[in-house]
């Protein structure tokens, strides 16, 4: 039987990322609630959870907080204890709160920070999948951060930034010098900017072709680290000029979950030939790819394409624990290539 304490972290890491309800640990909690009938446990995971400051402040949807509180008293219930006022209260605020078209996600991090984002409800939202986080982009980030010295005092450059998940999280946990977000969709870069807004950024003024951002606040005094500077650019990689690539000239290109539909292949493959090309200093790029693979073939095309133009790739070994991704075992895998 798992001990309290592991079930309170399991449910509230999962809950505040609004991860699946699926995936929680339910019959786990059952079966403790079960061997006591002290209460204390169902009311600190409410408190980790629903009640939670960060809940409270950046919620997840109505309907996610609604359908996770319905299945918590749906547990408690069938163990025949006492009814829990508390958790029926909750329940009716939640009820009586109107559904909105965005909601937050907050990922509590190993090292003890947390990645605020707020997103759209829907998978697809305004002709983009950009406003909602994806798996690679956990995977990815959690491959970083075990991987820290990569990215230490380097410029970054994150192809298909989305709602900018990675790219928080090793700002806050790698240290690189300048890190720079880039997409494409306008509604993508504007929830983008907002989201590095949430997490401690104060955009500087007078930034026309692009957003520069140095971290402040509590977090970066509590961390004492040098906050790198973070820039956020609209980047189309099929119309992407010499000149803005040579503005960039990055030691690092990192994606995630941009290998899923074929007809941007060739676009990728190609933003990756240019960013080679166009450097002051001839040295190309380290490039790591994190995908999940949904249709082999897709991911199949991906690799004969890079074999097609000689571009070299190797498998990444993946992150030895998993945080953000405990309740799940996704296909993501890493590619390095050596463009």
């Amino acid at each position: 039987m798992a001990e309290p304490a592991e079930l309170r972290g399991r449910f509230q890491r999962r809950f505040l990322a609004a991860r699946p309800l699926g995936a929680f640990p339910w019959a786990e909690l059952e079966e403790n609630l079960r061997a006591s009938a002290d209460p204390s446990l169902l009311l600190e995971i409410l408190h980790r959870t629903v009640l939670h400051p960060l809940c409270v402040r950046f919620p997840p949807s109505t309907k996610y907080r609604r359908c996770f509180l319905t299945e918590l008293i749906k547990t408690h219930e069938s163990t025949t204890a006492a009814p829990q006022d508390e958790l029926y209260d909750a329940l009716a605020g939640v009820l009586n709160e109107e559904e909105s078209t965005h909601c937050y996600r907050n990922y509590l991090l190993p090292t003890g920070a947390c990645v605020t984002l707020s997103e759209s409800v829907a998978i697809i939202s305004e002709g983009t999948t950009g406003l909602v986080t994806w798996d690679a982009a956990l995977h990815l980030a959690e491959w970083a951060m075990e991987n820290s010295t990569v990215f230490s005092n380097r410029t970054v450059l994150e192809l298909g930034s989305g709602m900018g998940f990675t790219g928080i999280a090793i700002c806050k946990t790698c240290s690189p010098k300048t890190y720079i977000f880039s997409d494409h969709h306008h509604r993508v870069l504007q929830q983008l900017t907002e989201n590095i807004r949430l997490n401690g950024f104060v955009l500087e003024p007078d930034t026309p072709q692009h957003i520069q951002a140095e971290s402040q606040g509590q977090e970066a005094e509590a961390t004492n680290y040098q906050a790198p500077i973070v820039i956020v650019t609209e980047l189309d990689w099929g119309s992407v000029t010499e000149k803005q690539l040579l503005d960039i000239q990055p030691d690092i290109v990192v994606a995630a979950d941009v290998v899923y539909d074929p007809e941007i292949t060739s676009a990728l493959i190609g933003m990756l030939q240019k960013l080679s090309a166009f450097r002051t200093d001839r040295k190309p790029p380290e490039v790591y790819i994190a995908s999940t693979i949904r249709n082999p073939d897709t991911y199949l095309l991906f690799q004969a394409e890079l074999n097609k133009v000689g571009i070299r790739w190797q498998v990444i070994p993946a992150p030895s624990t998993s945080v953000l991704l405990s309740d799940a075992q996704p296909n993501v895998t890493i590619l390095q290539l050596f463009i």
